[in-house]
């Protein structure tokens, strides 16, 4: 009990100096209750979304192995169906109440007056249905009234709203069956959240005419039943009439529980990769913490002394301390689950701004989630002050014959230096191997096992660097600023040991962002170089929505008179069968034989005009080192959504080695168009088209001109393709440094709880020196000085050891056909500065505090 109270009364006395460890505590537990919440209550909120949508028995096409309930739908663009005389079939039997059949399709874009897109531009799709019975489960028409025929549709009013539509408003519906004109005759707003997605809807014969090409038939049918009979019962009797395997049934509780798992799959990896940048949070908020208690022990040196000599115990004093870390982590815990779920609202907000609406009444708090923020919050902050109250513990009752504070760590530990040096020089050879792997997935274990020991090694060298690094800054940055530069370096030399856990905190974070600078910039750098080298084409059409581009839509591009050739694009997966009968799968390209001039593909054996012969194709080199395949070898090939085999003859064997084509397999149009029906036949997923010589302005005048109809179609130079992959990869780079930005700010809570203890460790000193004639703006520089010293030791290390992680990366990316390492010196350069500027700004608040010490009152403290 006695060492409870003692605890307590540690704890409150010194609260101030707990609050920047206490903000690391609940900054991190917030990331993680958060990311826990959000997920869960994305859950729910689908499940609600299914549950509500969701008939006794679900009847749909049947499914190919591996595909998702999410899919996009087939190239064709048409996607497959039940017949309509399946649900006369299925309502005549017992139990049935009722049978709907809905035709939905994601290949659909709504053009407004103005000639724009009116889809969302957050990569969700468009969604083109017939308005049933069904959709009055999730839906309710607010304005006007569905559509009745081929010219009138209603629209979700999400996106009533966002574009500004009203009934009446004329549209275009551009489908895989052609550009419609209609009008808007009807507005429904979502009663369950909506996905994203923008919804239109029309009668069943124009969906059908729209969607399935006049196709009398379904993409789902619900069967409700009438109660008399279970979900399991009465999908036997459907099986029973239809066939178990001809189409793919389930019940409502298996509806659910697939879409579920489907979502799960990607919300999961949203999780693991938000609590992976929460774990380096807390992974910087140990240092934070090691280094508030390791203070406070030394600086409470001479009362534990005291303590000692009265009769306490080195396990009593240990456990004293352990406590107060206890207190800690509970307290922060607990204020971090609480802004862990205001964080969870925050992003349900940000889902609302981006489309996808999240109401606060589906807000899922699981039980565990308190106990998981909890438990690691408080896990953490004792394993973190576990180290300190060890050295607390070893404290002599002799302790209490000195003055508070125990002598700078002037030398860091020998046996530490040396394992970490080791460590160190270890890591970076493992980097090192990455440059000798024969391909990616060999090389990612030395990758992680190098990035993990340099980074563990350099924590525990740290110090160590503390005398020739921090020497190094200040002879160049210092030394201007006279004795005050000198006392600043003398400071922060004072502790090594101090030093360097407060930099490494910083250099973690600092680390990651130039080991994923050097690689996005070497992934641009590459696809540039690619795109300058092998790529012959003036122009690249695509459509925003990951949709196919439309026959109307590629005749259109044909018919622009300045173009020299237009090639097409289409890309399919299909089953492989070798030589030795040996099956795989592989993703094949469908194109022109004018594609030789429109990208130069490299290849090792053959001729790629070889490969756009009649029954022929070109395959990679990886591919055919590990399937054995050769020149003159024949190949089966089956088609996703084809109708017959095709016997293929290899003409060509490439490289495979292209950051933009990546490992290509092509065969010609004329080869694979037999093996498909109209129906099936996919659409390009891309066009290349040069102009003639001398009239690329022209063309391209032209050009947009041409498709200017069609809102859904970009064209792009090859200037504006290399500014489309800069602007994807900037992107990714910039949610992944605003997901580090959290370790970040721990980070420098940390240099500023470092340099605020330091300033309460040294009050007897900063009053001494005061005395003597140091000002108070002195004072301030002086502090502000060390705090940029050691914010740049920090910058230092992190950066250099993120662009040896950086290359590493590269090196293995280079056989993926990424061939340019490029170091973005401008970022280094920014973000080395950006440090120093860090470290001025952490130290405003102790200099702030320190210069407004009491002389007298700081001199007698004892």
């Amino acid at each position: 009990m006695t060492v409870w109270k003692t605890s307590l009364r540690s704890f409150f006395s010194h609260k101030g100096r707990m609050v920047l460890s206490g903000m690391a505590v609940v900054l991190s537990v917030a990331f993680v209750c958060g990311t826990l919440v959000f997920t869960a209550t994305m859950n729910t909120t689908f499940d609600k979304l299914f549950a509500q949508s969701a008939s006794n028995v679900m009847i749909s096409p049947a499914e190919e192995e591996g595909q998702s309930t999410f899919d996009t739908g087939p190239a064709s663009g048409v996607p497959t169906s039940v017949p309509a005389s399946v649900a006369d079939e299925v309502a005549a039997l017992d139990g049935v109440q009722s049978v709907s059949g809905t035709v939905t399709t994601q290949f659909a874009t709504v053009v407004n007056e103005e000639n724009e897109n009116v889809g969302p531009t957050t990569g969700a799709p468009t969604i083109l249905a017939n308005w049933s019975d069904i959709d009055l489960r999730t839906m309710e028409i607010i304005e006007g009234q569905p559509g009745q025929g081929p010219g009138e549709v209603m629209i979700d009013a999400d996106t009533a709203e966002k574009h500004d539509l009203k009934v009446g408003d004329p549209l275009r519906l551009l489908t895989q069956s052609g550009d419609h004109d209609v009008t808007l005759t009807g507005i429904a707003e979502f009663q369950v959240t909506n996905p994203g997605a923008a919804v239109v809807y029309t009668d069943l014969a124009t969906a059908q005419q729209f969607a399935l090409a006049g196709e009398d038939g379904f993409t789902e049918i619900y069967v409700d039943s009438d109660g008399s009979i279970s979900d399991a019962a009465l999908k036997r009797n459907v099986a029973d009439v239809l066939g178990a395997d001809d189409y793919k049934l389930q019940t409502a509780d298996e509806y659910i529980e697939e879409n579920r798992d489907e979502i799960g799959e990607v919300l999961s990896i949203l999780e693991y990769v938000l609590l992976g940048f929460a774990g380096i949070a807390l992974l910087v908020g140990v240092f934070l913490i090691v280094n508030t208690f390791s203070m406070l022990v030394a600086q409470r040196t001479r009362e534990i002394g005291l303590m000692r000599a009265i009769g306490s115990s080195r396990r009593q004093v240990n456990r004293s301390v352990l406590i107060e870390a206890l207190l800690l982590g509970i307290i922060g815990s607990a204020i971090g689950f609480g802004v862990g779920v205001l964080l969870a609202i925050g992003l349900m907000a940000l889902m609302g701004a981006i489309g996808m609406n999240l109401s606060t009444e589906d807000l899922t708090v699981e039980p565990m989630v308190p106990i998981i923020g909890i438990v690691v919050g408080v896990l953490v902050t004792v394993l973190a002050a576990y180290i300190p109250a060890r050295r607390a513990g070893k404290i002599s009752p002799m302790a209490a014959l000195r003055d508070a504070g125990t002598p700078g760590d002037v030398r860091a530990g020998r046996i530490r230096a040396g394992i970490g040096a080791a460590l160190t020089l270890i890591g970076l050879a493992a980097l090192a191997t990455t440059a000798t792997a024969d391909d990616a997935a060999a090389g990612a274990g030395p990758l992680a096992l190098g990035v993990l020991l340099s980074l563990v090694g350099l924590i525990l060298v740290g110090p160590s660097l503390v005398g020739l690094v921090v020497r190094g800054l200040s002879a160049v940055l210092l030394r201007g600023f006279g004795p005050v530069g000198r006392l600043a370096e003398r400071n922060a030399l004072r502790n090594p040991r101090r030093t360097g856990a407060t930099a490494s905190a910083l250099m973690i974070g600092l680390a990651l962002v130039a080991g994923l600078s050097v690689v996005g910039s070497s992934m641009v750098a590459s696809a540039t170089q690619e795109i300058d080298d092998s790529m012959g084409a003036d122009y690249v059409l695509n459509t925003t929505a990951f949709q196919g581009i439309r026959d109307s839509e590629t005749e259109t591009v044909r018919g622009v008179s300045e173009l020299d050739h237009v090639t097409e694009l289409r890309q399919l997966q299909a089953e492989i069968t070798a030589p030795n009968g040996e099956t795989f799968d592989r993703s094949v390209g469908i194109t022109d034989p004018s594609y030789t001039q429109d990208f130069a593909t490299e290849v090792e054996a053959g001729s790629l005009e070889d490969a756009f012969q009649p029954n022929s194709i070109a395959i990679d080199a990886d591919t055919a080192e590990s399937r054995g395949l050769e020149i003159g070898d024949e190949l089966r090939v089956d088609f996703d959504e084809g109708d017959s085999t095709a016997t293929l003859t290899v003409r060509a064997i490439s490289t495979g080695n292209s950051s933009v084509e990546g490992s290509p397999w092509y065969t010609s149009t004329e080869t694979a168009r037999p093996h498909f029906t109209d129906e099936k036949w996919p659409l390009p997923v891309m066009l290349f088209a040069s102009a003639h010589e001398g009239q690329e302005d022209a063309a391209r005048t032209a050009l947009d001109r041409a498709i200017e109809p069609y809102p859904n179609l970009e064209v792009r130079d090859q200037e504006e393709f290399k500014d489309l992959i800069q602007q994807q990869v900037g992107m990714l780079l910039n949610m992944v440094y605003g997901l580090l930005a959290l370790a970040i700010i721990v980070a420098i809570l940390g240099v500023v709880n470092t340099l605020a203890l330091s300033v309460v460790e040294r009050t007897r000193e900063i009053g001494l020196m005061r005395a003597i004639g140091l000002s108070r703006r002195q004072l301030r520089r002086m502090i502000r000085l060390e705090s940029v010293v050691i914010a740049l030791f920090g910058a230092l290390l992190g950066l250099g050891l993120g662009m040896a992680w950086g290359a590493a990366g590269q090196q293995l990316l280079a056989l993926e056909g990424m061939q340019v390492l490029e170091i973005p010196w401008g970022t280094i350069i920014g973000v080395f500065i950006g440090s120093a500027v860090v470290g001025l700004l952490a130290a405003l608040l102790p200099a702030f505090r320190a210069g407004r010490m009491n002389v007298l009152n700081a001199i007698a403290t004892e």
